[in-house]
């Protein structure tokens, strides 16, 4: 049995269990996830999105198969089985595609589909939620469920051929949230959806797969995405209200295999991640929240190289990265607004992180290695990582964290991977790494 059908399995039997997703592409985020997961003897759930990898490279380079290799090899160095790691596929459909005619997005969606599966990708999400070059805006449930089909036809044909069976788990939904935060305000709040919105694409979804001759894998379809009223933008978190959210939350009673999927969890609190399990949300996706954390770590790990270091050797890494970021735009420009102070401000402190775009840029890699290396030739002294590092300065004076700066870039963002893992786990301590 797929490890992530056993966990919703003691979920539905009323253990506030979860797991959570991570969706990030970053090599260190990764390692802290790897090296956390080895740590708890637990699962590790690591996602692509199809912006990220697709068929001819997404903005990483990588394609689904190479993305697997990348991920197994850290594995491997951090010292975690195989047999521990899911790898899901995150908005797969035609959203890279919306400028084009439906037809044609959904031919390259169905491609990008067949190269998840087979590099052995087995959470597969499909999300048909947006409205291509010729179609109404928005997509009526009922077309959308219709194109998930098509495309969970072609994933099951392609685990068939390529490894005899299928154990894919799917999570399917309309209400899917933007990947990477709102793209308008949140002062007027966030609204969960409605439960009978909720039924409406169920049944919608049940009965595609019916009418696509595959209801015998509907019991697969393991995940739901809504909105359970949870959302970040540049410089706010709406945080997760329980008490707003029953109705919605007892939707999922009514179906045997089938809990929900948050998106944009990033940035709740720990309370709020463990009442979002409780209520059924027991799969918890977050992305931009570790490359904050990790932007967070690099940043505090270079005001105490400017004091340590002289002028003339200093990695200049936060100048690179706004250098960079200036004569390469495309990644915020069309996110930030405001005068030149605000503009850049958000670049360096949103909480949207478009920095994430930007880690894998030469120079930007050059400065951060230059700032590593600095910092091992200039050991930090604890009065300084008590005061920009805090939470890694206990760790160390307690024993357990070597005061490197790799292990205490990976200690800031397993900060944040400690909260989901409590949430997700909350009879038992999280390991630490």
């Amino acid at each position: 049995m797929n490890p992530l059908s056993e966990l919703i399995a003691r979920h539905k039997k009323g253990e506030p269990v979860g797991i959570y997703s991570v969706c990030s592409a970053h090599p260190l985020v990764l390692e802290a996830t790897l090296r956390h997961a080895r740590a708890s003897n637990g699962l590790a759930l690591i996602e692509a999105t199809s912006n990220q990898v697709d068929q001819t490279g997404g903005y990483t380079g990588m394609t689904p198969a190479d993305f697997r290799e990348f991920v197994l090899a850290i594995a491997e160095s951090a010292g975690l089985p195989s047999r521990n790691i899911i790898l899901g596929g995150d908005h797969l459909g035609p959203n890279r595609w919306q400028h084009e005619q439906a037809e044609v997005a959904m031919t390259h969606a169905e491609c990008l589909i067949r190269h998840y599966v087979a590099a052995g990708f087995e959470k597969i999400h499909l999300d048909c939620s947006m409205s291509c070059a010729d179609d109404p805006t928005p997509l009526w449930d009922e077309r959308a469920a219709e194109r998930a089909a098509r495309l969970a036809g072609v994933a099951e044909d392609t685990a068939r051929e390529q490894f005899g069976e299928s154990r894919l788990m799917y999570v399917v939904g309309t209400e899917v949230p933007v990947p990477g935060g709102a793209q308008e305000s949140l002062e007027s709040g966030i609204t969960p959806t409605a439960p009978e919105a909720a039924r409406a694409t169920i049944a919608a979804h049940q009965q595609a797969f019916v009418k696509a001759g595959l209801e015998s894998i509907w019991p697969r379809v393991i995940g739901l995405v809504v909105q359970p009223g949870v959302e970040f933008d540049h410089m706010h978190v709406i945080d997760y209200q329980s008490h707003a959210a029953q109705a919605l939350s007892r939707v999922v009673d009514e179906h045997e295999h089938l809990v929900f999927e948050a998106h944009s969890t990033d940035y709740q609190t720990p309370s709020a991640l463990r009442a979002l399990v409780h209520d059924h949300f027991a799969i918890l996706k977050v992305g931009p929240g570790l490359t904050f954390a990790l932007r967070e770590a690099l940043f505090a790990l270079e005001d105490m190289e400017i004091l340590l270091v002289s002028d003339t050797q200093r990695s200049r890494l936060g100048e690179t990265i706004e250098r960079r970021m200036c004569e390469a735009p495309e990644y915020w420009q069309n996110h930030y607004h405001g005068d030149e102070a605000q503009l850049r401000f958000a670049r360096r402190f949103s909480l949207s992180d478009r920095i994430r775009y930007y880690w894998p840029d030469h120079a930007i890699q050059a400065a951060q290695q230059t700032l590593v290396n600095n910092l091992i030739e200039h050991p930090i002294p604890l009065p300084l990582l008590s005061r920009y590092m805090p939470l890694q300065y206990r760790r160390v004076r307690e024993g357990q964290l070597d005061n490197h700066p790799h292990a205490l870039l990976l200690d800031h963002v397993t900060t944040v991977l400690r909260d989901y893992a409590a949430a997700c786990t909350p009879s038992s301590i999280p390991g630490d790494q």
